[in-house]
């Protein structure tokens, strides 16, 4: 009888345990790095998640904030993580299509360092001031900023929150002073008390604010009106015509995290997208579900990361 190359047989050895490892999984806790802080969009969006997949699997999934440095921080210690499988990132365009527009040096790669696992879901933002404001309209907002160029500040505490308001002021010729924080949460607090004058933020964190009417809706970032917001204009239709923005949340693991294992990981986490917490999230803050396979997840990546770089181009940002 002839036997099988030696090649073949040490390449079969190999993947069985992986097989096995696949079947398996998850057998303890998995860890969701979050890179934003709690309260953010991402953070909720990953609780959910992490509830639905805790359901599935009957194991815990344990949130870990780790925000700062528009997210850097969160990205790199997802980079650096084991590659079982058992730590995940949920993450937005922040980490893999804007910052490496945004900065000079980045430790991370966001291509070469991660294996994509699923998209989450995507969403629009809205401009908000506080309500001290005299300015009731998006026209009001931009008639302050012209009389007064550099004198009025955003706020931003993600990348999507950034890039919408440097659109704005292209889009718009206005001049506005940028005011970096962690994360969207930290900027709404200084919007409250007044610290700044206007941001861009996600629904999730800025809706909650003008229901009870501590901040002021100007404008929805989307090409279309809000369902939870119908009465708001889009910022295009209040005087800013073809004025776009959004946002998308997905999975990533570190890069060399075994394929079977990628694959149970996508199928947990799309059914998780289904889940209570998960149609709670979607619906509470406007955000469309989204799935989609590590392969579409990697050449959306790719698209979406040339449309901001050349957002960021055109806007005259230079990198940090």
């Amino acid at each position: 009888m002839r036997l099988p190359p030696f090649s073949m047989i040490a390449a079969l050895c190999t993947a069985l345990p992986l097989s096995v490892a696949a079947q398996n999984f998850p057998n303890k806790p998995i860890t969701f790095i979050v890179p934003f802080a709690a309260g953010s969009a991402t953070d909720q969006i990953g609780r959910a998640i992490g509830q639905g997949v805790s359901e599935q699997t009957g194991q815990s999934v344990v949130i870990e904030n780790r925000a700062g440095a528009s997210a850097i921080i969160g990205a790199q210690a997802a980079a650096r993580a084991p590659t079982d499988g058992y730590t995940v990132l949920i993450t937005t365009n922040t980490t893999h299509a804007a910052n490496e527009h945004l900065y000079k040096s980045l430790p991370y790669d966001p291509v070469k360092d991660f294996a994509p696992v699923t998209l989450l879901g995507k969403g629009g933002q809205i401009m908000v001031i506080n309500p001290s404001s005299s300015a009731k309209t998006v026209g009001d907002f931009l008639a302050l900023a012209k009389q007064s160029p550099g004198k009025l500040s955003f706020g931003s505490g993600s990348s999507s929150s950034r890039i919408a308001g440097e659109l704005l002021q292209q889009m718009a010729g206005i001049k506005l002073l940028h005011v970096p924080y962690k994360s969207n949460p930290l900027a709404v607090t200084d919007l409250l008390g007044g610290q700044i004058d206007m941001m861009i933020t996600d629904t999730a964190t800025g809706l909650p604010q003008v229901a009870s009417g501590k901040l002021r809706a100007l404008g929805f970032t989307g090409s279309e009106r809000s369902p939870l917001a119908p009465d708001l204009p889009t910022i295009a239709e209040a005087g800013v015509p073809g004025y776009e923005m959004g946002y998308w949340f997905a999975a990533y693991v570190p890069d060399g995290t075994p394929d079977d294992v990628v694959a149970k990981l996508h199928d947990l986490l799309a059914k998780a997208t289904e889940g209570k917490a998960a149609k709670h999230f979607y619906e509470s803050t406007g955000t469309a579900p989204a799935t989609s396979t590590p392969k579409e997840l990697a050449d959306f990546q790719h698209s979406e990361s040339k449309k901001w770089g050349d957002i960021i181009h055109k806007a005259g940002i230079t990198p940090e």
